[in-house]
């Protein structure tokens, strides 16, 4: 009877750890960063993102460390999606961000308009290890 409740208690906990494994790799909370070309200079961009239950909150970091929050985040089967508002010269323009989590990585497509006319750029971003 020992020896049944034992081996119980190993595989439930065995399966306790590798599910908490399983989340931590589909887990996009961090600090996010990638390298964005305008006017021939090269940007480095940062992205806070918190997991909170189903819910997905952050903000983008600009150069002067303002920080915009993000607005309807999500994660959802590994992928992530959320938008981010910003105002300049009295014009509000907001980028939508989609992508594919796998590891410490985040591939996808930014969305947004210029004139107009919708443009899409690839993304790729790495989670910061600071």
């Amino acid at each position: 009877m020992r020896r049944l409740f034992v081996t119980a208690l190993v595989v439930t906990l065995a399966g306790s750890v590798g599910a908490l494994r399983a989340d931590d790799k589909a887990n996009p909370t961090g600090t996010w960063k990638w390298t964005v070309m305008r006017n021939n200079q090269s940007r480095e961009t940062t992205l806070k993102l918190k997991l909170d239950g189903d819910k997905l909150t952050g903000a983008m970091v600009g150069q002067n460390g303002q920080e915009t929050p993000i607005e309807d985040g999500q994660f959802k089967d590994g992928e992530v999606s959320f938008k981010v508002t910003r105002e300049r010269q009295g014009n509000k323009i907001t980028t939508k961000y989609s992508g594919k989590l796998s590891g410490d990585t985040i591939k996808g497509k930014i969305e947004s308009e210029r004139n107009g006319q919708p443009q899409s750029r690839d993304w790729e971003a790495k989670r910061s290890k600071d």
